[in-house]
């Protein structure tokens, strides 16, 4: 029962810091409970894990539960190296890659200086200008929308720059154009302390060329990290940047292609130093034991995995067909959603339209991205629900809101 004092709430709130209070926290896909329900809006893999790592995992719930995990999930490590053709040292463990997006920015970043607990920068010449490069994080928009939410936990500078006007990776000599014409309006900073690139982007499903991320990473005096988290439905990849450059890292993550969202498990690689830097600051045991027995029986069963990254792909362009002949524009993808501009109604109509139907699409409410609906790629059957609801709206439209 509750006892607390009628001004209970007003007193607790004074201890919590000022930049917690003022803080919008990350708002995650929603995770309904609904039967029956069509969820095409979290990007999780349609198709369950390998028998083989179910086996593995079942054969792990055992007396070991009660033993602490292997701190630095070595075995795990050792797996990823002989696959990236590196060596255990190259490589970082995290529970999830968020995990590890957050340890960068502890571990790269400088708190902006403060005079107070408001955590507003001291503007005092030339020390704002050497220190604010190091307390700058900074993402092209739109990307994953965590980012500035780690950078503001941290107290440090969040810059975000726009993409192409078709969500295109900007040349660094068309960033340094930018910068000339308007210096203060959103410009890349090639001082940043670190720099995050989602590639394939998320949400618009866009690939951008390795060698044009080598050449954005190779003209930053900073760290870059390259988040590759749907990698695995694309048609190449930068892990081979993270290998030949000193500044660049890739993350990975086991939740999105390889069924693992419920055991958080994800990795960065990179060079041993910037490694080093996450074990020296990360917790004691960050992986929990199932995840990494998972993951190790993960990679060691990887052409179940392609099989499925192929399903995925092959129903993405036919989904991509279909809803281009209904009138949708829709973006080219290398990931395992689509991003799509519906016709007739407004992007959230449709969203509230699909509810309706009991198919659940993302919507954002960014109003550069409020235009589109992000649509994940599920099983056939799961996609041919949506394509009949498509059709129903079509026919029948749902009234414009007020």
């Amino acid at each position: 029962m509750n006892t607390y004092p009628s001004n209970a709430s007003k007193a607790a709130q004074q201890w919590v810091r000022p930049l917690v209070q003022n803080l919008h926290g990350y708002i995650p896909g929603e995770q309904p409970k609904i039967a029956g329900l069509v969820k095409l809006n979290t990007n999780e893999n349609p198709y369950p894990p390998s028998p083989k790592v179910l086996k593995a995992v079942q054969t792990a719930t055992n007396d070991r539960l009660r033993l602490y995990p292997n701190p630095s999930a070595d075995s795990l490590r050792a797996a990823l190296a002989k696959l990236h053709h590196c060596q255990p040292e190259n490589i970082i463990v995290g529970n999830g890659s968020d995990e590890l997006l957050a340890l960068a920015v502890r571990a790269f970043v400088e708190p902006q200086i403060t005079t107070d607990s408001s955590a507003q920068p001291v503007r005092r010449g030339s020390i704002e200008a050497k220190t604010q490069d190091r307390s700058t994080v900074q993402a092209f928009f739109p990307s994953y929308s965590l980012y500035p939410v780690l950078t503001e936990i941290h107290g440090a500078r969040f810059n975000s720059v726009p993409l192409g006007p078709d969500f295109s990776l900007p040349s660094p000599a068309q960033l340094k154009s930018r910068k000339r014409s308007k210096p203060d309006a959103g410009s890349w900073n090639f001082n940043a302390a670190l720099s995050l690139v989602t590639t394939p982007n998320a949400p618009t499903g866009r690939a951008f060329p390795t060698s044009d991320l080598a050449a954005l990473c190779q003209a930053q005096n900073g760290v870059v990290i390259l988040d590759e988290a749907y990698v695995d439905f694309a048609q190449e990849n930068a892990l081979n940047l993270a290998l030949q450059l000193p500044n660049t890292l890739v993350a990975r993550t086991f939740s999105k292609a390889y069924c693992l969202c419920s055991l958080r498990v994800g990795y960065l690689v990179g060079h041993p130093v910037l490694i080093d830097a996450f074990h020296r600051i990360r917790d004691s045991y960050n992986v929990n034991g199932l995840g990494q027995v998972a993951a190790v029986a993960t990679l060691q069963d990887l052409p179940y995995y392609r099989a499925q990254f192929k399903k995925v792909i092959q129903t993405r362009e036919r989904i991509s067909r279909e809803l281009s002949l209904l009138g949708f524009r829709v973006f080219p993808s290398q990931t395992n959603f689509l991003l799509v501009h519906p016709p007739g109604l407004p992007a959230q109509s449709w969203l509230e339209a699909l509810r309706q139907r009991k198919i659940l699409v993302r919507w954002f409410k960014q109003p550069e991205i409020s235009p589109y609906l992000r649509i994940s790629i599920g099983s056939d059957a799961e996609m041919d629900q949506l394509m009949k609801a498509v059709k129903q709206i079509l026919k029948t439209p749902p009234p414009r809101p007020t």
